[in-house]
């Protein structure tokens, strides 16, 4: 068994291709018309162009995800994560790109956090896992 697909949860598809592609640096990897508007929009990692895709799914229509989003967001509690090299690098690069940080990196102990807003309803969570 792989994981091959993840998704995270949008609510315009153009706003997040943008995003997750100019801000986050992900590469697309699919965009197929599925009809009446809507797509089937993939991006993944440029550092493993056939690994884990991960769907940018839109939830116009599911009331109980916008109600999860919500209540995340509400929380400060990241709707997935992302593993990063150089946990600075990466927010400083996204700084300058206006991303907003809810939370700056930030030691845990095992790992270095940082949390985002992706401009589509979550947060998302990136973290460096420390050597040691």
């Amino acid at each position: 068994m792989k994981i091959k697909l993840s998704s995270v949860s949008i609510d315009d598809y153009d706003k997040a291709l943008k995003f997750y592609t100019e801000r986050m640096g992900f590469i697309l990897k699919r965009d197929i018309p599925l009809g009446n508007g809507a797509r089937w929009i993939t991006v993944v990692s440029p550092e493993e162009p056939n690994g884990t895709e991960l769907l940018l799914e839109p939830n116009a229509s599911y009331p109980a995800m916008k109600a999860l989003k919500v209540s995340l967001m509400k929380d400060g509690i990241p709707f997935t994560a992302f593993e990063v090299n150089d946990i600075q690098k990466e927010y400083e690069r996204m700084k300058k790109l206006g991303v907003e940080f809810t939370m700056e990196p930030t030691n845990m102990g095992t790992t270095t956090i940082a949390i985002l807003n992706d401009t589509c309803g979550n947060l998302i969570q990136i973290y460096q896992v420390t050597e040691g």
